[in-house]
């Protein structure tokens, strides 16, 4: 089965549930609390191994309790993390408010996370020895290029999610091979606010970008052309918290469970002229692959927003097959 290499983050998720915000200065009463695992780049690879992907995990987390918990969790998991280094500092948090809408807003406090600044050898060979590798930006940015320098150079199809928004080098998101924004982080990455605008424009050069929008559906884009939008799942959410990771996490396992191997389409510029999945666009997916991966990302994410938490809300890939029928 083709390997999927999550390098990212890992936190324990604080999660309190309330009616709504409070305003500056004001003290209002919670209805719950609960601690979930989460972290993006967790969250995205708990989302592919329940969708069938054989995950390895890269990150750091603290020699603490959230620490033991979270490596806890990935063997539980059957996630290989081996790539998992326990830091002097303590693990990460997310302190999340869900408000009864189902909307969320999320403080995180890196821990662990801000000293991942370079791969260790085993992360690297792990890397090198993947046919996916599946980034966020809640590790330093240091790492980020690193570790794509060393995809790109095995041949690895590469996967970003740009969240949270940070200043990135130059030339860094034209080097992904598939880039997946929320409408907010494409239009700050674009200056479009129109999401099928900014699809286009991140995805020239060869590369693939979805945009989600949430319970509008998602923009697929190629090489600066939109390939149409695909329709969510109408669904009552009850917390958005990780619906974006899911959807990665599942869009990803359904590529490696399609065959879809590196180099990327962005690995193969010498193909250029042809469409994705063509003569000389390399290994990376055809059109019809990605379809049908979107749309399996969807039915997960539409799941996982039905359900509490992050790790805790999303799906397996028996649950997802069901609904698809």
């Amino acid at each position: 089965m083709n390997r999927i290499a999550v390098l990212g983050s890992a936190n324990m998720d604080l999660v309190v549930r309330q009616e709504r915000l409070p305003q500056p200065g004001e003290t209002i009463f919670g209805s719950g609390f609960t601690t979930v695992p989460g972290g993006k780049g967790l969250n995205q690879a708990v989302a592919a191994a329940r969708l069938g992907g054989s995950v390895d995990f890269l990150g750091a987390v603290g020699a603490d309790a959230y620490g033991t918990e979270l490596r806890a969790l990935l063997v539980a998991e059957g996630i290989r993390a081996d790539g998992l280094a326990s830091s002097p500092e303590p693990t990460g948090t997310a302190h999340i408010s869900v408000v009864d809408s189902g909307e969320n807003s999320i403080v995180v406090v890196s821990g662990a996370n801000s000293t991942v600044t370079a791969l260790t050898a085993p992360q690297r060979a792990t890397i090198e020895a993947a046919a996916f590798l599946v980034m966020q930006c809640e590790l330093p940015v240091p790492v980020l290029v690193e570790a794509i320098s060393a995809a790109r150079a095995a041949g690895v199809f590469t996967v970003l999610t740009p969240a949270p928004v940070v200043p990135l080098p130059s030339g860094f998101l034209a080097s992904v091979d598939l880039v997946v924004p929320n409408r907010l982080e494409a239009s700050e990455l674009t200056g479009e606010p129109d999401p099928v605008r900014a699809a286009e424009l991140l995805s020239a050069g060869k590369t693939w970008a979805i945009v989600t929008l949430g319970a509008e559906g998602s923009v697929v884009a190629y090489d600066g052309s939109v390939l149409g939008l695909a329709p969510a799942r109408p669904v009552r959410a009850i917390d958005t918290t990780a619906a974006g990771d899911t959807f990665v996490g599942a869009l990803v396992a359904r590529l490696a469970a399609a065959g879809v191997s590196g180099p990327g389409a962005g690995a193969a510029a010498a193909g250029a002229g042809a469409g994705p999945g063509e003569a000389g666009s390399g290994e990376g997916p055809g059109e019809a692959e990605m379809v049908e991966a979107v749309r399996w990302a969807t039915v997960a994410s539409s799941v996982s927003v039905t359900r509490h938490g992050a790790t805790s809300s999303m799906p397996t890939e028996a649950e997802v097959a069901a609904i698809l029928g």
